[in-house]
C-alpha cells in the first residue's frame, strides 16, 4: 500500500485496528511519509517503510513523488508483491514507473478518494497551478493504465469515468467513528455553527467568512465556531477580530474535543468547492447534527437536502448565509433535521472487518 499520507508512530488505534484487520486476510506492506523523523526511526516494523521528512518542508512533496518510483522498484524487488494498492492517481503513476524499472508486474489498483484535480489547483501556494497540465496528465495516465480503479463514492465514480475509465469497485474506506456514535446530546438553546477542516481555497474559506458576516449582522444570537489551519488563515483571523463576540477559532483540536464541539453546535457548515467523501459531515451525522453543505463533490453522497442537512450552491455567499439563518430561526426545521441525522449515518463508513474484506476482494 503506497500513500503520501504521513503517518505517526505508534500508530493510534483506528489505524492499529485497521491494518489488524488487514493482517488477517492479507500480507501488507506499507510505503508511506512520517509525520517526523522519529516517527521514521520508530517504524521499525518490517511491515512500513516511512520516507522522513524533508526540509525545506516546501520541498518535501515534490521530493517524495520524484523518488517514489525508485523506492515502489526496491519494495517490489524485496518483496515481490500480488498487488500494489495507491491512495489516489499521483502515487498510481509512481507505481507503474516503479513497476517498469523494478520489471515486475503486479497487479496495480488506484484508489481515488476525492477531485485529484483539486489538488494542484485549489490547495497550498498559487505556485501549485502551475503544476496542474503535468499533474492531470500524470493522473489520467495512472487511471488508464492501473489494473483496476478503485472509488469511494458515486462523485468519485463520476470524476473517474470522466477520464474514460468504469471503476472495478466503488466502496468507502474505514473510517473511526466510534469517537462520535454515543447518545445524541440535545440541539443548543442558541443558533451555533462549526465548521472543521483546512483553511484552503478547495474549502470556500472566504464564501464562510462572508457569509458569517451577514448573519452576525442579521441574527444576533447566532455564533460560528472554525477548527483548522491553512493558507487560508488570514481571512480567518481577520473575521475573528471584526466579530470577537460570536466567532471562535482553534487551529487544532483531536478527535473528543471536535465530538464535544459538534455536542454545542446546531450545524456542522461544509462550504467546499469540492470534496471526497466527507469524513467530517458524518462525523457530524452520527452525533445527531445536521449538515449545511454545498452541492459540490461527495458531499450529496451524505447530505440528503431536507433529510439531514441542506444543500447550496457552492459559490454563493447569499445563498449559504440565507440557509444559516434558516437553521438559526426555524428550530422546529432544524430538529427534525437533527432527527434524521443520525439515522442517515448507517451504512456512509465501514468497519474495519468490512474494508479489509472488500479489499482482499477487490485485489484477488
Amino acid at each position: 500500500m503506497v500513500a503520501r499520507t504521513r503517518y505517526r508512530f505508534p500508530l493510534p488505534p483506528p489505524l492499529r485496528r485497521k491494518f489488524t484487520a488487514l493482517d488477517r486476510r492479507l500480507d501488507v506492506h506499507v510505503l508511506a511519509a512520517a509525520a517526523t523523523a522519529a516517527d521514521a526511526e520508530a517504524a521499525d516494523d518490517d511491515s512500513f517503510e516511512l520516507v522522513p521528512p524533508h526540509r525545506p518542508r516546501r520541498l518535501d512533496g515534490p521530493r517524495f513523488y520524484v523518488e517514489l518510483p525508485f523506492r515502489v522498484a526496491r519494495q517490489l524487488r524485496r518483496f515481490e508483491p500480488d498487488a500494489v494498492v495507491a491512495q489516489s492517481p499521483y502515487e498510481g503513476f509512481g507505481i507503474l514507473a516503479g513497476r517498469a524499472l523494478a520489471h515486475r508486474k503486479p497487479t496495480v489498483v488506484v484508489e481515488v478518494h476525492g477531485d485529484f484535480r483539486t489538488a494542484t489547483r485549489l490547495y497550498g501556494s498559487p505556485a501549485r497551478r502551475v503544476l496542474a497540465p503535468i499533474a492531470d496528465l500524470a493522473a489520467r495516465t495512472a487511471l488508464r493504465r492501473a489494473d483496476r480503479v478503485r472509488t469511494v463514492g458515486p462523485f468519485t465514480s463520476e470524476v473517474v469515468r470522466e477520464v474514460g475509465v468504469e471503476p472495478d469497485a466503488s466502496f468507502p474506506a474505514f473510517t473511526d467513528v466510534s469517537t462520535f456514535a454515543k447518545p445524541t446530546e440535545p440541539l443548543p438553546p442558541d443558533p451555533s455553527f462549526l465548521f472543521v477542516g483546512v483553511l484552503e481555497r478547495y474549502k470556500n474559506v472566504g464564501c464562510l467568512v462572508e457569509a458569517w458576516r451577514r448573519v452576525a449582522r442579521w441574527e444576533p444570537r447566532a455564533t460560528l465556531r472554525i477548527v483548522g489551519d491553512g493558507t487560508e488563515r488570514e481571512a480567518v483571523r481577520r473575521l475573528v477580530d471584526e466579530l470577537p463576540e460570536r466567532t471562535s477559532w482553534n487551529r487544532r483540536l483531536p478527535s473528543r474535543a471536535i465530538a464535544r464541539a459538534l455536542d454545542r453546535t446546531s450545524a456542522l457548515v461544509l462550504p467546499s468547492r469540492s470534496e471526497g467523501l466527507p469524513r467530517i459531515a458524518i462525523e457530524a451525522l452520527e452525533r445527531g447534527r445536521p449538515v449545511l453543505g454545498t452541492r459540490a463533490g461527495g458531499i450529496p453522497d451524505v447530505v440528503q437536502d431536507g433529510v439531514n442537512g441542506l444543500l447550496v450552491e457552492p459559490e454563493s455567499v447569499p445563498e449559504l448565509a440565507d440557509a444559516m439563518l434558516t437553521l438559526a430561526r426555524d428550530r422546529s426545521l432544524l430538529d427534525r433535521l437533527a432527527d434524521s441525522s443520525r439515522r442517515t449515518a448507517d451504512g456512509l463508513c465501514l468497519t474495519p472487518e468490512e474494508y479489509a474484506s472488500r479489499l482482499e476482494t477487490l485485489v484477488a
